[in-house]
């Protein structure tokens, strides 16, 4: 399926999962090489909102710079915004592969990218990211778990997120919490009502 390039000021939802849904993390310490790949190759030109790295896929809430925020060779087209993307999937990838002697692909197929265009789906997505180690059942409390960017939001450690306006987006820490936890109870319930047995 022909993917919808990366254009400057856009927000995306952008994902992959490893190919044949194998796993992408193998220990501890991928998760952390990931996410320092990510400050290295995205910084210039993204703004990252939530993320979430689960043992066979990945989520992230970011938005491509506005034009003149670019680095100059973006502006002028000699590079492409993807390209960011490619070297840190390939990156990562090479890595892993050398790492635990695997040789392949070790996604699955292009990286995967939805346009957010409304302020409502923008929070959605952000309580989806920061819920799916719950959803998958990888983690008991979505609240704790090490690998995504919840946390984050309530230390003073310096981060690569764009912590303000997702705050803001949700008025403030206080109403970020209750909507985590109110949506949460929400899917619990509709977890609940799946499994009985009609």
């Amino acid at each position: 399926m022909k993917q919808e390039p990366f254009k400057p000021g856009i927000y995306y939802h952008v994902f992959n999962r490893g190919n044949n849904k194998e796993n992408i993390f193998i220990e501890s310490e991928n998760y952390n090489y990931l996410l320092e790949l990510v400050k290295k190759y995205l910084s210039d030109t993204c703004f990252i909102y939530a993320y979430c790295l689960l043992p066979n896929h990945f989520h992230f809430l970011l938005k491509i710079k506005e034009e003149n925020f670019l680095p100059a060779s973006y502006q002028t087209g000699k590079k492409k915004i993807h390209q960011p993307f490619s070297n840190l999937f390939n990156a990562y990838a090479k890595a892993i592969n050398k790492k635990y002697q695997r040789t392949g692909s070790l996604f699955q197929e292009h990286l995967h990218r939805i346009k957010i265009d409304t302020e409502e789906y923008f929070r959605e997505l952000v309580l989806y990211i920061h819920l799916n180690p719950e959803k998958h059942e990888i983690f008991r409390d979505f609240s704790k778990y090490p690998h995504s960017s919840y946390k984050a939001y309530f230390s003073e450690e310096p981060s690569l997120l764009n912590k303000s306006e997702t705050v803001e987006s949700f008025g403030d820490k206080e109403n970020l919490i209750y909507c985590h936890q109110k949506k949460k109870i929400k899917l619990s319930v509709l977890k609940k009502i799946e499994e009985i047995d009609y």
